[in-house]
């Protein structure tokens, strides 16, 4: 399938991408996949990790934006609250985070048995989207064994989009939807720095979706109360503040307005955002440290960046996602198909 690169959708003159346009291009970050498939089954989970060493002993820097909070993610009051994380991100449907939670505190201990005895306990970050129109949601049929296997399978490079993993039952805007990425590249004195966007797409009503070129796509469905959910993962390697993370994370929620978004009060809309540049150890040798940070004379680029990316992402999940029936016997229809017949 096509990404929105390749019908037209991006317009020229924007923020060049990077060599994959995918969240992996900024250097450390890796993704990956366990999709699950069976009686009533469409889900799966996805796994982020944030660099390539231990996040509990060295913590990225993060902030969360949480546009509307009509949603059930683990770790996100932390997040927002010391601005690091410490685990690899897994996003999954809703009643799939308190599995994903399990495995994650068991590969902390795994790797730090002195979690919650001689040290602190540990924050497992988990967000959700509710994929019950497709998926028989009430199976519960994401174990921790399923949420171990995406993260082993995390790797650098392409990422795989539509329906895959966290992304198989998700819908957007009336359309199959799922996992999408996107990335920008940010040259800052002569140096190129990365900003990726990762999104779960469940969200919008149909019919407001909006392409860049101002066409509105139809799904042939009725409209509906905007229920759905997005997350967004927002990676870079730009040195960031705590602030500043607080700052681009919110520009992500720009990305989603351009579609056609308003955030409808049954809608959990959440970005996180998190650097690879200045990680916090766990037991700093010094009692003070220092940091880099951005000037906020170069900001402008990050927020562009991260409007772009974001609004990529969820393009490319709507375009390489294929029809897929609902439980209730409606089919929602892909987006490249409609592509088709209107190009």
């Amino acid at each position: 399938m096509r990404t929105a690169r390749d019908w037209g959708l991006i317009a020229p003159g924007r923020l060049e991408p990077g060599p994959h346009n995918a969240i992996t291009d900024v250097p450390g970050v890796a993704v990956g996949h366990r999709s699950l498939r069976g009686e009533g089954i469409f889900t799966g989970v996805t796994a982020i990790l944030p660099h390539e060493d231990d996040p509990f002993r060295l913590k990225p820097r993060a902030a969360v934006e949480v546009i509307n909070g009509f949603g059930k993610s683990a770790g996100l009051m932390q997040v927002a609250e010391l601005g690091t994380i410490e685990t690899p991100i897994l996003l999954t449907n809703t009643f799939g985070v308190a599995a994903c939670t399990q495995a994650l505190i068991a590969r902390a201990i795994a790797a730090n048995p002195q979690i919650g005895r001689k040290t602190s306990t540990v924050n497992a970050l988990v967000c959700e989207c509710n994929d019950g129109a497709i998926n028989d949601i009430q199976a519960m049929a994401v174990t921790p064994e399923d949420a171990e296997a995406a993260l082993d399978a995390a790797s650098f490079g392409p990422v795989e989009q539509g329906a895959v993993g966290a992304g198989s039952g998700m819908t957007a805007f009336g359309f199959k939807a799922g996992i999408g990425t996107a990335s920008r590249v940010i040259r800052i004195a002569r140096h190129d720095f990365m900003l990726g966007a990762l999104v779960l797409a469940n969200f919008g009503a149909a019919g407001d979706l909006v392409l860049p070129d101002g066409r509105r796509p139809d799904p042939r469905a009725p409209s509906s109360p905007e229920r759905g959910s997005i997350i967004v993962v927002i990676a870079t390697d730009l040195p960031l503040g705590d602030r500043q993370l607080q700052r681009v994370a919110r520009r992500g929620a720009a990305g989603i307005a351009r579609l056609g978004a308003f955030w409808g009060h049954g809608s959990g809309d959440v970005v996180l955002c998190f650097t690879t540049a200045g990680a916090v150890e766990h037991e700093p040798a010094k009692p003070i440290s220092t940091q880099e940070r951005l000037s906020d004379t170069h900001i402008d680029l990050a927020f562009r960046a991260a409007t772009e990316a974001t609004q990529e992402a969820v393009l490319n999940a709507l375009c390489l996602a294929p029809a897929t029936p609902a439980r209730n016997g409606r089919l929602y229809p892909a987006l490249a198909d409609w592509l088709k017949e209107n190009s």
